[in-house]
């Protein structure tokens, strides 16, 4: 799935939640979104699509960089703005069962500016592996973006 295509990707989310929680009757007010980055760097190579979920792709990561061999947030390199980020699989799950050891919740904006012309911009949030301490990256100012300035 491509979210930056989409004119409200947030309500797109809101609809993967409703239906896993339709399919598996989670209370709807108790179910959130869990994100994990794949290795996935291409659409093509994913084989078979998530029963509930999906994978969301041209997404970029900005004040960090992705470590693809380890799988977790590492410090960009000089003068490098923007990383682009594996798939992000996008999984709804129950609150209650949801464990973030060794995370960063890092936001997702529609752009740069952080922000759309209506004044609002952040998606969701997403949970990316770290083994820094999260104030770390917040202080970096991480976030990913679905458009960036070229």
């Amino acid at each position: 799935m491509w979210l930056a295509g989409l004119h409200a990707p947030e309500t797109y989310l809101a609809a993967l939640v409703q239906t896993a929680c339709r399919d598996r009757g989670w209370p709807l007010d108790k179910s959130t979104l869990y994100t994990q980055v794949s290795r996935y760097t291409d659409p093509a190579q994913v084989q078979e699509k998530p029963i509930h979920g999906c994978y969301v792709q041209g997404l970029y990561l900005e004040g960090a960089a992705w470590d693809h061999e380890q799988g977790q947030l590492t410090r960009q390199a000089p003068r490098q703005v923007v990383d682009e980020l594996p798939l992000l699989q996008i999984v709804p799950v129950e609150a209650s069962r949801l464990r973030l050891a060794g995370t960063f919740k890092a936001p997702v904006y529609v752009t740069q500016s952080r922000r759309n012309a209506m004044g609002v911009g952040l998606v969701f949030e997403a949970d990316l592996a770290t083994d820094m301490h999260p104030s770390h990256w917040v202080l970096q100012g991480v976030a990913l973006v679905l458009n960036i300035d070229r």
